[in-house]
């Protein structure tokens, strides 16, 4: 692993990969990199996104605790709130589709071809209407999140051929919260809404360590995981036209978004360091 500093004011440099697709694109302005969804339908793809594993096998990704990942980043629109739902609301108002930034393993093959994989993520992740990927028994499935999973753990193998009988059983709510909390540790979901506007400029942080992760915004933990996935992972940062849904109650989809009006993401600066354990 070799640290990392960026501040795209000469554009994307060679040690980034780009995936620009349908209305999806790039440019540099005042405030550093500006990846954009620039208006697209429903039938079409878009994605504007930056990483640095599209060429490389899964075992050669780049990153592994311990290490701390910062930027400085905003966006077009707002999050659509947390109370709200994602069915009714609004995407001519809220950011649509999914962004984000952070670390994963690419399980669905999305920018390369990678085989599917399990999935593994440390990243701070939007999904807006109409996706609604309920994951943590008290964060909503939608929004503005700092998240972690690791789908690879053993536990998760454990528990896998009782899936077909406790899918069911999910869709009623008290026996969700009494089977869900073990699932989920199981796959090692930690989740927190990030409480500030994504309009506004912060600086986001991940403290990846072997024994657990600590996200951070302007300095103050927001979130503190008790595990964390050994990697490798790549990083990305992206802005597409996707939604998805998975719940513990069997609700899977998956499809795109119409984006009337440009959408982007700026992001001023971005640095990896590495750190002792």
């Amino acid at each position: 692993m070799l640290p990392l500093s960026d501040n795209f004011r000469g554009g994307i440099g060679p040690r980034w990969q780009q995936q620009m697709s349908g209305a999806g694109g790039w440019e540099v302005s005042q405030a550093g990199l500006r990846l954009f969804n620039d208006g697209t339908e429903l039938t079409d793809y878009t994605n504007a996104q930056i990483d640095d594993y599209q060429h490389l096998p899964r075992r050669d990704f780049p990153w592994q605790p311990p290490l701390r990942l910062i930027l400085r980043a905003r966006f077009s629109h707002p999050s659509v709130h947390a109370t709200a739902d994602p069915a009714t609301a609004d995407p001519a108002t809220a950011l649509s589709g999914t962004a984000g930034f952070g670390f994963w393993n690419d399980p669905f093959g999305m920018a390369a071809s990678h085989r599917p994989a399990l999935p593994q993520a440390v990243w701070f992740f939007y999904a807006g209407p109409p996706s609604n990927l309920k994951l943590e028994i008290d964060t909503p499935g939608w929004g503005w999140k700092a998240a972690t999973i690791d789908a690879r753990r053993w536990q998760f193998a454990a528990l896998a051929p009782t899936i077909p009988l406790a899918v069911p059983l999910m869709s009623l709510p008290p026996l969700y919260r009494l089977l869900w909390p073990i699932g989920q540790q199981a796959i090692g979901v930690s989740e927190r809404r990030v409480p500030v506007s994504m309009t506004d400029w912060h600086i986001y942080s991940i403290d990846w360590r072997r024994s657990g992760i600590t996200f951070g915004v302007d300095g103050c933990t927001l979130l503190e995981t008790p595990t964390a996935p050994a990697g490798p992972l790549g990083l990305v940062i992206w802005l597409d036209n996707q939604y998805m849904q998975v719940t513990p109650w069997g609700r899977f989809g998956w499809g795109r978004v119409a984006k009337g009006t440009p959408q982007w993401m700026e992001v001023d600066w971005v640095a990896v360091s590495i750190f002792a354990s």
